[in-house]
C-alpha cells in the first residue's frame, strides 16, 4: 500500500515505525500491520514531530473483496521552528560582592555614643 509523506516546510526526513522512510514530499510502501503505525518527521532547526496513522480494514463479502486504508493519507506534519539555544557568550556571570570588614575604631555596639569634642578657643 503506498502513503504519501509530505510536511510544512517540505524537505524533512519522514520515517514509518514500520521502516520505510523518505524525504518528503514522498510516498512509501508499506504493509499495513493490523494495527496502527506512527510517522516521524525530523529537520535541521525545526522541532521533531511525530504523526498517529490508523489503519482502517473493510471486511470484503460475496460480491466485493476487502479494502484497506490508512487514514490520514497524505500524511502531513507541520514542524514548528526550534528556541534558538540559549547565548551562554556576552552574558556577565553575577557574584555576591563580599560584606566589607568592620572599622577598627568602630565602637562595640550597644556601647553609647562618645560625646562630640569640642573645637579649641582662642582669645
Amino acid at each position: 500500500m503506498q502513503v504519501q509523506l509530505d510536511s510544512v516546510p517540505p524537505g524533512a526526513d519522514a520515517r514509518t515505525s514500520l521502516g520505510p522512510g523518505c524525504k518528503t514530499p514522498c510516498a512509501v510502501a508499506v504493509s499495513p500491520p493490523d494495527s496502527g503505525f506512527s510517522v516521524a518527521y525530523t529537520l535541521n532547526k525545526f522541532q521533531p514531530a511525530t504523526v498517529p496513522v490508523q489503519v482502517i480494514r473493510i471486511p470484503g463479502d460475496f460480491a466485493s473483496p476487502g479494502s484497506t486504508t490508512v487514514d490520514p493519507n497524505p500524511v502531513v506534519a507541520e514542524l514548528q521552528p526550534a528556541a534558538p539555544p540559549p547565548r551562554a557568550a556576552g552574558k556577565k556571570i553575577l557574584t555576591p560582592k563580599k560584606p566589607k570588614p568592620p572599622k577598627a575604631a568602630a565602637a562595640p555596639a550597644g556601647a553609647p555614643e562618645p560625646p562630640p569634642t569640642p573645637a579649641p578657643t582662642t582669645r
